[in-house]
């Protein structure tokens, strides 16, 4: 993968790679936080601020630390020890600088420690074989399109409120059907560019 450029990889994890809609990984917080816009930007944000933090760390120790000693069978639990002490940062600065995006987030902001996503993100940029910029421009893209896309969700669901929806469809129901109308929305974008 050392040919393609970092900005190739950005834009095709915001668009054609999206790490939400095509591999469909951090549904759960997802679909809880994509009620209001304004929790959905904070979580977006958040999500990709520790997503590509989280990419330049995992690389660093996974190319410095654990592959030099042979610890590579250690990744999982290693990358998901960094993530976790960095959203614990990430909550006390939003609880101390944003009280009101702090609430509104609830158990969902502690949470992004298991999203699936920020996992995925740094599993992927090893499994690709990225050097340190392409994995800094996958998690930052990574996590752009992850905010994107709950942004959009967000903004649908509240002109959904004033839909006629039938009763057997209104939550998550209708959610999922959006998002699946999203994914496929974005396949759209297949043809631009792709990374694998």
């Amino acid at each position: 993968m050392s040919e393609t450029s970092a900005i190739v990889i950005l834009i095709a994890a915001v668009f054609t790679n999206n790490i939400l809609l095509t591999n469909f990984l951090g549904m759960c917080s997802f679909i809880a936080c994509s009620g209001q816009i304004e929790t959905a930007v904070g979580l977006g944000t958040a999500v990709t601020f520790v997503m590509t933090v989280t990419a330049m760390i995992n690389y660093a120790i996974y190319h410095f630390i654990l592959a030099p000693l042979n610890l590579v069978h250690l990744q999982f639990i290693v990358f998901i020890a960094v993530i976790a002490a960095f959203v614990q940062l990430v909550e006390m600065f939003i609880e101390r600088f944003s009280p009101k995006l702090y609430f509104a987030l609830g158990i969902f902001l502690p949470l992004i420690t298991v999203n699936c996503a920020i996992l995925g993100a740094s599993l992927f940029m090893i499994n690709r074989n990225y050097n340190f910029v392409q994995s800094v421009g996958f998690g930052f893209g990574a996590g752009v399109g992850w905010a994107v896309a709950i942004i959009l969700m967000a903004g649908l669901r509240q002109k959904m409120r004033y839909s006629n929806i039938p009763q057997p469809f209104k939550g998550v129901p209708i959610a999922m059907i959006v998002t699946c109308v999203l994914a496929m929305a974005f396949m759209g974008f297949a043809g631009m560019v792709s990374i694998q």
